[in-house]
């Protein structure tokens, strides 16, 4: 039997476009914490949100995916790098 390796990633992603006043937030959080994700989000001052988000990619690809989703969110640019992972604890905003 042939068993899959579960390789985690962290990825440091900047959202640009309707995406503060929205409940982004509030959404990354629930949604990363049922994911079973860990990380960080937080607003920025020129208006973009940026995240902090550690897990298996498809699980990272889910949570962005349900973010795209939601009624007043328009995620209109999106900058992701990978980034060290830091074995962090839950996912909550900052």
């Amino acid at each position: 039997m042939f068993w899959e390796k579960k390789t985690k990633i962290r990825k440091h992603i900047i959202f640009y476009g309707r995406v503060q006043g929205v409940g982004f937030r509030y959404y990354a959080v629930q949604k990363a914490n049922q994911l079973g994700l860990t990380g960080w989000v937080k607003n920025l001052y020129d208006g973009s949100v940026e995240m902090e988000v550690e897990g298996e990619e498809p699980l990272i690809d889910e949570l962005i995916i349900f973010l795209q989703n939601r009624t007043y969110v328009w995620i209109e640019n999106m900058d992701a790098k990978s980034i060290p992972l830091e074995h962090d604890n839950g996912f909550y905003e900052r």
